[in-house]
């Protein structure tokens, strides 16, 4: 705002004297230099292992003990690739130093997309109407019950891996999908905590509106909540589909038929499969990049939504 001074000069007021002119940077200061120092050296730890996967899957696994320390791939090849999705003939993956073994990448994908999808779905589902009932339901021993499912998440996981083996085992489920995602498919502590925390949140004015106009429980959940929580649902789908994805020791417990194998546990198989020769290193890392490239997709995609939603959630 300008105004005049009795000498008949014009002064401007801005928003008394505090800051900087918009749009003038910020003077240099050793502090930000740090800040951008650290930055920088923890983007490098961690995107190099990412290329270094890529560096040696376009490498050449017969040249690659010749230059191991090369930051470029080594005597540069598709073959790794073509290894890791079975489209090269067994003599020529052992011509560019592969060890003949098969990798049916198709079969271990589809797997893959089977296990996380179905765990996924029926996990979150099951996780939203426990979260409703908590924090929308009134009864008996809800606080108490709550309770023991805030402790549910100290248990570790490994604690049930042996009771969870020894179910599947009992009900004749060993080798199929049904023993793959039956133990965690209908709870997940974190994932109720998670949904329960967003619903205090909202307004209950609609779902009260709904109940006066006769509406039942589970119509208001499914037409009323569930839309309205279309943000969280998001973000805990896209987070247990990668934890499922990337899962190996429960199918490695569970499963020894490549029916039922999941694409993470076909890499451990594949690496194994020619314990007289070195490792066909190249085509493992091939395979890597094709099972992690799917998830490193949607977490480029939705990694904003994921901020956002665990940052508005928020402990109530």
């Amino acid at each position: 705002m300008s105004m005049l001074t009795s000498g008949g000069t014009r002064t401007t007021e801005g928003t008394g004297g505090r800051g900087a002119p918009p749009g003038k940077r910020r003077p240099f200061s050793p502090g930000r230099l740090a800040a951008w120092v650290f930055v920088a050296v923890v983007l490098v730890v961690t995107v190099f292992p990412f290329y270094w996967i890529l560096r040696t899957a376009l490498s050449n696994n017969v040249a690659l003990p010749t230059a191991p320390s090369s930051f470029l791939p080594v005597d540069f090849t598709w073959g790794a690739f073509e290894r890791a999705l079975g489209l090269a003939s067994r003599a020529e993956a052992q011509a560019q130093g592969g060890s003949g073994a098969s990798l049916d990448t198709a079969l271990y994908l589809r797997n893959s997309i089977v296990y996380a999808t179905v765990q996924t779905a029926l996990v979150v589902f099951c996780s939203a109407m426990a979260a409703y009932a908590f924090s929308r339901l009134r009864w008996r021993g809800r606080g108490a019950v709550f309770n023991v499912l805030l402790g549910a998440l100290m248990v570790p996981a490994i604690l049930t891996l042996l009771p969870n083996f020894i179910f599947i085992r009992d009900i004749h489920q060993l080798n199929s999908f049904t023993g793959l995602i039956l133990p965690g498919a209908f709870f997940s502590a974190f994932d109720i905590f998670f949904l329960r925390q967003f619903m205090l949140g909202l307004s209950t004015e609609v779902e009260e509106a709904a109940v006066v106009d006769g509406a039942s429980r589970m119509r208001i959940f499914f037409t009323i909540t569930l839309p309205m929580t279309s943000a969280p649902l998001a973000t805990l789908s896209l987070l247990t589909f990668i934890n499922t994805w990337n899962d190996y020791f429960w199918p490695l417990l569970v499963t020894n038929d490549e029916h039922a194998r999941p694409l993470t546990l076909a890499l451990g198989v594949f690496k194994q499969s020619s314990p007289q020769a070195a490792p066909d290193w190249a085509g493992l890392m091939a395979a890597t990049m094709i099972a992690a490239l799917p998830m490193l997709v949607l977490f480029m995609v939705f990694g904003r939504r994921i901020v956002n939603s665990i940052g508005f959630t928020g402990i109530k």
